[in-house]
C-alpha cells in the first residue's frame, strides 16, 4: 500500500450493526486499498466491538441516533460524507485492494456519472464463490450497460443484478439522502430504479473488484427465507411493467432467488 496515492474526493461509509465477526476483515480490505481514501463507520447500534476495532484502527464512528432501519441508516451513512464520491461499506463483505483505483480511474475518464458500481464474486462458507447461476443470470443481466451507457432502466427492468457494496455515488447527482425508506429487502433496487430518471450516466466497471458474503445471518437471507422479498420483488415488477407481467416474471424470479439462500 503507497500511502502517497489516496483518493480524497471518495469515503467508504462502513455500515456497523450490531458485532458482526466479519467486520474487522472488512476494515482491512478497505485500509488495503493500493489507493486510500476516507474511512468512517456509521452505526445506530453503538458497541463495544464497534468502539474497540475503530480505536484499533483509528477510524471515527458515527452515531445514527435518528430514525432506525436500513435504509434510514444507509441515509445517515451517506450524509455523514463529505465527499463528492461515497461508498456504502456492508461489514460482512470486502474489497479488492484496486477498487479505489478503479473508480478513480473510472471518475477522472467519465463525467456526468450517477453512479458507478462493479463486478463482483460472492463468499460462502468462507470460499470464493466465482460462478454459479445467481451470479451468471446477473451478468446476462449487465450486458445492455456495457454496449450502451443509456441502457440505465434496462438493467434494473427484469431484476437488480447490481452489487449494492460495489457502488459508489456521486452525491452532487443523488444527494445526501439518495436511498428509498418505504422497503426493506429492495431498497437498493427500488433506489437504482429511480436514478435511472436522472440525467447521467450508470459506469458499470467489470473487473470483479468486491466480495459480497452470503450467509444465514445477512438481511437478504432473512429477507428471503420470510417471503418479504418477494412481496417487495412484485411490488418492484409492477412499477416496471403492466400486473400480469409482472405475475409472470414472478414465476422465474422464485426460482432464480432459492439460488441465493443457505
Amino acid at each position: 500500500m503507497n500511502d502517497e496515492k489516496k483518493f480524497l474526493d471518495h469515503t467508504f461509509v462502513i455500515c456497523a450493526y450490531q458485532q458482526s465477526e466479519y467486520l474487522e476483515e472488512n476494515i482491512k480490505s478497505l485500509l488495503n486499498q493500493k489507493v486510500r481514501s476516507n474511512i468512517l463507520i456509521a452505526t445506530s447500534t453503538p458497541n463495544e466491538m464497534i468502539e474497540e476495532l475503530s480505536k484499533k484502527y483509528g477510524l471515527e464512528v458515527v452515531i445514527n441516533t435518528g430514525k432506525k432501519g436500513i435504509g434510514p441508516d444507509w441515509n445517515f451513512a451517506v450524509s455523514q460524507a463529505k465527499t463528492k464520491y461515497v461508498t456504502i461499506s456492508h461489514q460482512d463483505d470486502l474489497y479488492s485492494p484496486d477498487y479505489t483505483k478503479e473508480i478513480q480511474k473510472a471518475v477522472e475518464k467519465n463525467d456526468d456519472i450517477i453512479m458507478l458500481f462493479t463486478g463482483y464474486k460472492e463468499i460462502r462458507n468462507g470460499k470464493i464463490v466465482r460462478k454459479n447461476i445467481n451470479l451468471m443470470i446477473k451478468w446476462l443481466m449487465i450486458l445492455p450497460i456495457r454496449m450502451n451507457k443509456r441502457a440505465k432502466k434496462m438493467i434494473v427492468s427484469f431484476g437488480n443484478p447490481v452489487c449494492c457494496p460495489s457502488v459508489c455515488l456521486n452525491t452532487q447527482k443523488v444527494g445526501k439522502t439518495p436511498f428509498r425508506e418505504d422497503m426493506k429487502s429492495n431498497i437498493d433496487w427500488g433506489t437504482w430504479l429511480d436514478f435511472a430518471k436522472l440525467k447521467g450516466k450508470f459506469i458499470y466497471l467489470k473487473k470483479n473488484l468486491t466480495f459480497h458474503r452470503v450467509h444465514r445471518d445477512s438481511e437478504t437471507s432473512n429477507c428471503l427465507n420470510s417471503n418479504q422479498r418477494y412481496e417487495e420483488d412484485y411490488q418492484m415488477f409492477c412499477r416496471i411493467w403492466p400486473k400480469w407481467f409482472a405475475k409472470f416474471l414472478m414465476v422465474f424470479y422464485k426460482s432464480a432467488g432459492k439460488a441465493n439462500q443457505i
